[in-house]
């Protein structure tokens, strides 16, 4: 799946506009590694997000193509 698309998913980030507008500035790690919006992600690979001061980590646990908003919480854990 679509690293934009899982943070939309997942609501990790509200809107698909904004996950691409964050890959863009270099704000979304995958892996270690700073990722573009159409890189491909899978169960295990660990995220970070940069939002100004704050970084969140989480691990991929679940790939779906939509999901409710309760369930979201889990296709990822917080690391």
């Amino acid at each position: 799946m679509r690293l934009d698309k899982f943070l939309k998913v997942s609501r990790l980030i509200k809107r698909r506009t904004v996950a691409n507008e964050a890959c863009d500035a270099g704000r979304v790690l995958v892996n270690g590694n700073v990722a573009k919006a159409s890189a491909q992600v899978k169960k295990g690979d660990v995220l970070e997000l940069q939002f100004g001061t704050k970084t969140v980590k989480a691990e991929i646990l679940d790939i779906r193509e939509t999901t409710k908003k309760d369930e979201a919480a889990e296709m990822f854990r917080y690391l």
